[in-house]
């Protein structure tokens, strides 16, 4: 079995990997290759906190993938530890054997941002160049990366609570050389500002309430939202989710289960989940259009999905077994 921690998957594996591995087994489950359990959820209120069991199998390959990942966001401030922490089993599916043990915190990070940067590759207008940020905690990082894969950005707007974290966010964008000299990054404290200046948007917050309001989208943005993930959050109000002109979901069961601002608007009326334009599969797949027009406004939503995890845990064990990476361990 090999054993890798976060750094040596950082080494080795980044996000165009990401992104090709993950629309290789979008492909495998439109072909009806991929093998999907619902995952298990354990919710620990008092510490607004969850654990995570997500099983899946790729049956073409005969290669398996369990992750479990814990969700703590009081860590940061409690006791240092990072909110989202997590490992995946890799099994082989044809023997029975236990191929890989990963370091999956950055792994899920790095999927969620492959996901969002094929969304917004398809999604959201071409000569789109100004991102904005709302969020720059644990997640927002690798969003911003997705997104840099895709398209040209010249102009990063970052708003955080906190303005000292956006600092920082900015400053390791730079540091670990993600962007040119060329590309500019604001702090901006109004979000209605930097909403109103933005091509895409990327939301990855744990708010219960919106986090912008929905009249300040301009015609022909595309928003990604990947923070929400229990039905009693909501990063995006109502009226925004009425202008869309195309949802796209990561996962259909997930969304209708997890996405709180989706249930929310679903059951006031405001939507309808049967208006739902498709699911990110038949997007990349092109069983559904991406945009059509300049004027469209388009919004994915993410939860998470086993089998996006399975597409990046192969990626990783394949390049670590050909390269010769990581710890091997008898077990």
């Amino acid at each position: 079995m090999i054993i890798m921690n976060e750094q040596q998957i950082v080494e080795m594996y980044g996000m165009e990997d990401a992104i090709s591995d993950v629309k290789a087994t979008l492909r495998s489950l439109a072909d009806g290759k991929i093998e999907n359990p619902i995952r298990t959820v354990i919710e620990f209120p008092e510490r607004s906190a969850s654990v995570l069991y997500m099983p899946c199998a790729d049956l073409s390959e005969g290669i398996a993938a369990n992750k479990t990942v814990t969700i703590f966001p009081e860590n940061p401030k409690t006791n240092g530890l990072p909110t989202t922490q997590g490992v995946v089993l890799v099994t082989d599916a044809t023997d029975g054997r236990h191929l890989a043990m990963l370091n999956a915190s950055y792994l899920t990070r790095l999927r969620t941002g492959a996901m969002s940067g094929l969304a917004t590759d398809l999604l959201a207008r071409e000569e789109a160049s100004v991102l904005c940020v709302i969020g720059t905690g644990g997640m927002a990082y690798e969003q911003v990366l997705g997104v840099l894969a895709v398209r040209q950005i010249r102009e990063i707007l970052l708003v955080n609570p906190t303005r000292s974290k956006a600092e920082a966010f900015g400053e390791r964008l730079r540091r670990e050389g993600r962007i040119s000299v060329n590309v500019s990054v604001e702090i901006v404290d109004d979000v209605d500002e930097a909403v109103r200046r933005a091509d895409v948007i990327n939301c990855a917050t744990r708010s219960e309430t919106p986090v912008f309001d929905g009249e300040t989208i301009r015609p022909g943005t595309h928003v990604n939202g990947v923070g929400s993930y229990l039905p009693h959050m909501r990063e995006v109000d109502e009226t925004f989710i009425r202008r869309c002109s195309k949802i796209i979901a990561d996962d259909l069961h997930g969304v209708k289960e997890e996405a709180g601002e989706l249930i929310h608007a679903d059951r006031s009326g405001a939507w309808s989940f049967d208006e739902l334009h498709g699911e990110l599969v038949h997007l990349v797949t092109g069983q559904v259009s991406g945009r059509e027009t300049e004027e469209e406004i388009t919004f994915f939503k993410c939860v998470g999905a086993a089998y996006y995890d399975l597409a990046v845990a192969k990626g990783v064990y394949r390049k670590a077994e050909a390269d010769g990476q990581g710890v091997q361990v008898e077990v």
